[in-house]
């Protein structure tokens, strides 16, 4: 195994970051980040000691609604205008799982994601690909995105959990 240095960044047009939200307690949202980078250190193919950086901006937020995405963008969400930006550091990766700091609204929590290796491929044109799925769940009050609206029911309009489902491809560099 080499022990050189691997850079890889983010094949956009083969990621996408998403996350699903319960909605009236009884059907799921989804939405994604437009805009995001992934840059990634790792020696050799070897991504046990990976360095990863993940970065999205919070003004790319899309829900398929308009409205709702303005919503999610002023204060009593992400606050866009104030932290443009969702970040992730890793601190660790291994036994299928990534840890590292997520930043959301200026606070920074750690958290730990499940990982799914798709593993190493060349595609035709002899670009080394790595693919990984990335799944996990954070409490969005941790992040101080804490609007709500009760129901009558008994309940919330927007659940706590948040689901996060990222499909990732990386080019080596």
């Amino acid at each position: 195994m080499s022990n050189a240095k691997t850079v890889w960044a983010l094949d956009a047009a083969h990621s996408e970051v998403q996350f699903k939200v319960k909605h009236l307690m009884i059907t799921n949202v989804t939405g994604s980040f437009g805009t995001y980078a992934i840059d990634v250190e790792t020696t050799g193919n070897d991504f046990a000691n990976a360095k990863i950086n993940f970065t999205a901006e919070v003004g790319s937020i899309n829900t398929g609604n308009e409205q709702r995405d303005g919503h999610l963008k002023n204060a009593d969400f992400f606050e866009a205008d104030k932290f443009p930006t969702i970040t992730f550091q890793s601190s660790g990766y291994a036994n299928d799982k990534l840890t590292g700091d997520l930043t959301i609204k200026g606070v920074t929590k750690q958290v730990s994601l499940d990982v799914e290796f798709g593993g190493i491929s060349k595609d035709p044109w002899g670009n080394t690909k790595a693919g990984f799925t990335v799944t996990g769940k954070i409490n969005r009050k941790d992040w101080n995105l804490g609007w709500n609206a009760a129901l009558e029911t008994g309940g919330v309009l927007v659940s706590e959990e948040v689901k996060i489902n990222c499909e990732i491809q990386l080019a080596s560099k």
